[in-house]
């Protein structure tokens, strides 16, 4: 069965820029129910087990059609919010470096340039749902949103760097600001993480 990870920092970790009391509620509620609707799902056909996640989300439409929808909102809040936690560090932010930067550089033309792309996908993201630079089905760096928990994964991409703009993310914080929300993240993320995930293609 699946388990809530650890988080690999701290609840307070990210502050000033995502509060304690935010983190807190995202995993340990949020994250936490999502693992458990997983795992209510999968009981019903057990040897679903025997797959990894990323398999169940890279083909649903294999999946039981009684548990298909549970799974692609349920799995998909696993997976994502795993994802999310490790794209983000204490003391991260800055500006990628190495073949990851020399790539976005060479696709949207500068890192301010993909910046505001990357802001206007989350920002118009309607409703709940995230933003995701990618790696697409043709190997080329893009920039794509995803509604509620839908994952990069299910439909053939590889996700390199999310970031959630469901409003349980930031409401605490930045209130109904999604923009200031996403402005203050640009200092957490651990473009290490990013990296490992673009040099494992």
């Amino acid at each position: 069965m699946y388990v809530l990870p650890s988080l690999p920092y701290s609840y307070g970790a990210l502050e000033p820029f995502i509060e304690a009391q935010i983190m807190e509620l995202h995993h340990a509620k949020h994250h936490q129910t999502y693992v458990d609707g997983l795992n209510a799902a999968l009981q019903k056909h057990p040897l679903l087990y025997q797959k990894s996640l990323l398999e169940l989300l890279s083909n649903l439409d294999a999946l039981p059609e009684d548990i298909r929808t549970a799974v692609r909102n349920h799995g998909g809040g696993v997976e994502n919010h795993t994802f999310f936690w490790h794209s983000m560090a204490a003391k991260a932010g800055g500006i990628p470096q190495g073949p990851l930067a020399d790539s976005i550089k060479q696709r949207f033309g500068s890192f301010d340039a993909f910046k505001q792309q990357f802001e206007t996908a989350a920002r118009t993201r309607f409703g709940s749902g995230w933003a995701w630079l990618v790696v697409d089905q043709k190997g080329d760096l893009a920039i794509t949103s995803t509604a509620n928990q839908d994952t990069p994964h299910s439909v053939g991409c590889v996700p390199l760097l999310g970031l959630d703009v469901w409003e349980h993310a930031y409401y605490l914080q930045y209130f109904n600001r999604r923009q200031d929300y996403i402005s203050a993240w640009w200092n957490v993320v651990n473009w290490n993480f990013t990296q490992e995930q673009f040099e494992r293609l």
